[in-house]
């Protein structure tokens, strides 16, 4: 299983950012995806997650009405669009997959959200 996170990126309060997850070695489309951050001293916590046929996704509270989890299975692909970002959703951002019992890591994007 491989997972690559891209899109990370400085931005000022009130914009937005579009984060990409590349994922290999297993079937995408058969399995939920999950979006989780990081802040610094914080501990790790789910954002979004969307189900293998992209027909529910639930989020944050935090996040509710200003974040958009999507997918492409065709693409083997899940995304995480950010509008309206605030200093507090600065972190590391992983995308997720739990296979077999066990969950699977990308290494992260970062997030700045900062003027």
């Amino acid at each position: 299983v491989q997972l690559v996170e891209s899109g990370g990126g400085l931005v000022q309060p009130g914009g937005s950012l579009r984060l990409s997850c590349a994922a290999s070695g297993f079937p995408f489309s058969s399995y939920d995806m999950s979006w989780y951050r990081q802040a610094p001293g914080e501990e790790r916590e789910l954002v979004a997650a969307i189900t293998s046929g992209g027909g529910r996704t639930n989020y944050a509270d935090s996040v509710k009405g200003r974040f958009t989890i999507s997918r492409d299975n065709a693409q083997n692909s899940v995304y995480l669009q950010m509008n309206r970002l605030k200093p507090e959703d600065t972190a590391v951002y992983y995308c997720n997959v739990l296979r077999w019992g066990k969950g699977y890591w990308g290494q992260g994007t970062q997030v700045t959200v900062s003027s």
